[in-house]
């Protein structure tokens, strides 16, 4: 694992006072992390580019939303170790491109992509992955007409700044835009400068998204291409999980599986004598089907952290 420092710790700031509303200013193809139930809320990607992390209360229990731009990633933790519970922040750091947290409370270092701590006092251990969706605002907007939407903060961020001083933060710049349209991939490809990685495979891109899933030891990461090119479903056994993933117009989700078979038709997603909806689980006579803990990434960050060999295919 290659960590090296990169900005002061803090210079993008995370958000500890969340406030939320039921308005958005952004763009309604905007994509947002959406977390919970009581009630469903929208963290707007747009938002997290310039802070990384949101400490907050979803559904009564404390969590940490993450988002590292560089590798694409969306993970939602559990912010609690044993019986304490944490606040991040972000270090500055980065470990194989990707964001390393820091927790408030020891000072230790957490990979973002794993949740795993790498350094301080919880080296070794690993924050619990919470279930959660990336779509766009108008479907979750359609799909929770209840739910609230992250408010933009009063903050300065090194990601709107061209040096490594952070500066006021404008909300409709899109400091990412440029290098997620690029073919490179990490730090030196969003800076322009400093070596470029290699990737060595053809079968998918290094920033395709990929929909990680585990159970126990055992890790699978289902790319959105090939999802989507076997009729928009995928089965399969993770650990002693049955999975069942779909791709959709707003990206890939990820399902327990009741041990039924999913056939892509001209009207959706059918199994079990009903039409299921690929992106929020519901079935027309009113079922739904338990969203799995998961992390969305690029390909290139999922290899980092399992290997060339732990992703799906049909």
């Amino acid at each position: 694992m290659n960590v090296q420092n990169v900005l002061p710790k803090d210079a993008i700031p995370s958000i500890d006072d969340p406030t939320f509303g039921e308005s958005y200013a952004g763009d309604p193809d905007d994509d947002v992390l959406v977390v919970g139930d009581d009630p469903p809320k929208a963290y707007p990607v747009r938002i997290l580019n310039y802070h990384e992390i949101v400490n907050d209360a979803v559904d009564g229990d404390p969590v940490a939303v993450t988002w590292c731009p560089l590798c694409g990633s969306a993970v939602v933790y559990d912010r609690r170790v044993d019986d304490r519970v944490l606040a991040f922040g972000v270090s500055g750091k980065l470990a194989d491109d990707d964001l390393v947290m820091y927790d408030r409370e020891t000072d230790s270092e957490w990979k973002q992509s794993l949740g795993e701590c790498i350094a301080g006092e919880f080296e070794g251990e690993s924050l619990a992955v919470l279930p959660a969706r990336m779509t766009t605002y108008e479907a979750f907007r359609e799909a929770e007409p209840d739910g609230v939407v992250l408010q933009p903060a009063d903050a300065e961020s090194e990601a709107a700044s061209d040096t490594d001083e952070p500066a006021p933060v404008d909300y409709d710049d899109a400091p990412y835009e440029s290098y997620f349209e690029s073919d490179g991939f990490g730090l030196a490809a969003h800076r322009g400068e400093g070596e470029s990685r290699t990737w060595e495979r053809d079968d998918i891109d290094p920033k395709t998204v990929v929909l990680g899933v585990e159970a126990g030891d055992d890790a699978m990461g289902f790319p959105l291409p090939k999802v989507d090119a076997a009729c928009g479903v995928a089965t399969a056994t993770v650990g002693d999980r049955s999975v069942v993933v779909f791709a959709s117009d707003d990206g890939v989700h990820a399902f327990e599986n009741p041990g039924f078979d999913f056939e892509a038709t001209a009207d959706g997603f059918t199994a079990d004598g009903t039409i299921w909806d690929p992106s929020t689980g519901e079935s027309a006579d009113g079922r739904t089907l338990d969203r799995l803990p998961a992390r969305r990434l690029f390909a290139f960050a999922w290899q980092d952290d399992h290997g060339p060999d732990d992703f799906w295919s049909p």
